[in-house]
């Protein structure tokens, strides 16, 4: 990851590890489903919480970035998809947030950007082509929100 942020060990043309998560109403998200059309997955750290509230509200109010690249959204969290549920509707989501629960931070885990000691996903964006290779990486430290013009940046690589 570049930007001094979250670490992970994935990297621009890695294929991306495969997940099937519940989204926040409970239905089965698949990435390799998602083939055929660039993706970007998002982990943040917990639902309702400042940072990532600010960060995926900026996501929400920019979300024709995503749509002029046809790039799908999803926001994974170690939260429950009930939890989950409550956030979109409070905030106005209309993108998947994803429940990474059980087993707790698996997906996060595999894509290196799971923080053992806090039990939650560490800030860390992976922008997925249509094939299923990484594009780009990228994430920030704990206490620190990621950019809206570090998204359009990885948005235009697609």
């Amino acid at each position: 990851m570049d930007d001094g942020g979250t670490r992970v060990a994935l990297r621009a043309g890695d294929v991306a590890p495969d997940f099937t998560l519940p989204n926040q109403f409970g239905e089965a998200i698949r990435l390799s489903a998602l083939r055929g059309g660039p993706v970007v997955v998002v982990f943040y750290p917990f639902a309702f919480s400042g940072i990532c509230t600010g960060e995926l509200c900026d996501l929400r109010d920019n979300v024709g970035l995503f749509k002029t690249a046809k790039a799908r959204l999803l926001a994974v969290s170690v939260d429950s998809k009930y939890t989950l549920r409550a956030y979109a509707r409070d905030e106005g989501y209309e993108f998947d947030l994803l429940a990474d629960f059980w087993p707790h931070g698996d997906v996060a885990r595999s894509y290196g950007v799971f923080d053992e000691v806090a039990g939650m996903a560490g800030r860390g964006t992976f922008v997925v082509g249509a094939d299923g290779v990484l594009v780009d990486t990228f994430g920030t430290p704990a206490g620190q929100a990621r950019s809206l013009e570090r998204y359009r940046h990885a948005l235009a690589a697609l």
